[in-house]
């Protein structure tokens, strides 16, 4: 992540106004502009979920809509307002279409969001955590394909996990899958998918 400093700290609209268009991807934290970079390995697993859900949406003919560069407003519990871009997005397409003149940030809670683990890991665990959960986000991966987050959540040896958090009466409740162990969706329950599979796709 590469911060870019404003003399004034931004609010979530003055982000979206003066977002760095066509210069790649930025979230607002603490009033600034991040700059979100990411591997080759990283984008291929965001770009495989992707095309993976969308399939499930075909097929079952769901009312979504799935995107890797949906900009969303989220707040953690002492309220201060961040703008996030998860890896991949899925909100309710009936929400989406409503204003299809609109550029890409959502005010509406999302039915999925994804975050593939990179060097910043505790951002994924600890503040995107928070935060999705206070706006309601129905359900949360983080993809540690890397291993890289501490053995308190992948264990001793640290392995390779997908970590599912789904809304339950407005708290997470966390359920861990590695290995060939099929991922548990509550968005998608007819999905079949491993974290062994994520991995052949990375290209790691």
């Amino acid at each position: 992540m590469v911060a870019i400093a404003s003399r004034v700290k931004l609010t979530f609209d003055e982000y979206l106004r003066q977002y760095p268009q066509g210069e790649g991807f930025f979230e607002l934290v603490d009033g600034e502009f991040i700059r979100m970079e990411a591997i080759r390995a990283h984008k291929n697993i965001s770009r495989f979920l992707m095309f993976t859900f969308n399939d499930e949406i075909r097929r079952l003919k769901l009312d979504y809509i799935v995107d890797k560069d949906i900009v969303i407003r989220t707040v953690n519990r002492l309220g201060k307002e961040r703008g996030r871009i998860p890896d991949v997005s899925i909100v309710q397409a009936s929400f989406w279409n409503n204003n299809v003149i609109a550029y890409g940030a959502v005010t509406e809670t999302l039915e999925l969001a994804v975050e593939v683990v990179s060097t910043n890991w505790e951002d994924d665990y600890i503040d995107k955590l928070e935060e999705y959960e206070t706006i309601g986000i129905k359900e949360y991966w983080i993809v540690d394909y890397l291993a890289i987050a501490s053995r308190s959540y992948l264990g001793n040896p640290k392995v390779p996990m997908v970590f599912v958090y789904q809304l339950k009466d407005g708290k997470y409740e966390c359920k861990s899958f590695k290995n060939n162990e099929t991922i548990i969706s509550s968005i998608f329950p007819e999905l079949k998918l491993t974290i062994e599979e994520i991995l052949k796709i990375s290209g790691i």
